[in-house]
């Protein structure tokens, strides 16, 4: 199997469809939230609506540079989330992480090899695997994150 998609497939597990690992990911997570669920602050924790769009902030800007795009993310904006205020805005940064997801899956599974170890953006930055890799492991860090806030939510309706 070529690495390209063997990353491709380790995204797609945590983002939209696996099962292996963790025996969930995070589109199952958070498909079935409410956007009030969604917005409601445990503790001094961040609130899944902010987490889904922080983990989707790097997934759409690094899609855009594998799409042949500029690197247009900074860090110090990678939690300025829109406030959601209704189900159908909290339904539309659900369904934004989806199609952001697919993308970055897709654009995986169609690059070459030989890309993964060309510079990402800049000499700087290190190589495009090391860039994918980290969004993987940057998802994986924020996906346990939002199991375990939704189970203190869970908790706390009980």
């Amino acid at each position: 199997m070529e690495l390209t998609s063997q990353l491709a497939e380790r995204a797609n597990e945590v983002l939209l469809e696996g099962k292996w690992i963790a025996g969930t990911n995070i589109k199952s997570q958070i498909i079935d939230l409410d956007w009030k669920q969604a917005t409601t602050k445990v503790d001094s924790l961040n609130t899944i609506a902010n987490l889904v769009f922080h983990i989707n902030y790097y997934i759409s800007g690094v899609a855009d540079v594998l799409d042949g795009g500029k690197l247009d993310i900074k860090d110090k904006f990678s939690f300025d989330a829109p406030q959601i205020n209704s189900e159908q805005e909290w339904k539309k940064r659900v369904e934004k992480f989806c199609a952001d997801s697919e993308r970055f899956v897709d654009l995986i599974e169609k690059m070459n090899d030989k890309d993964l170890f060309q510079p990402f953006v800049d000499e700087k930055y290190g190589n495009l695997i090391r860039n994918i890799d980290a969004i993987l492991e940057h998802s994986y860090y924020h996906f346990g994150q939002i199991v375990l806030i939704k189970k203190l939510l869970q908790k706390k309706d009980q």
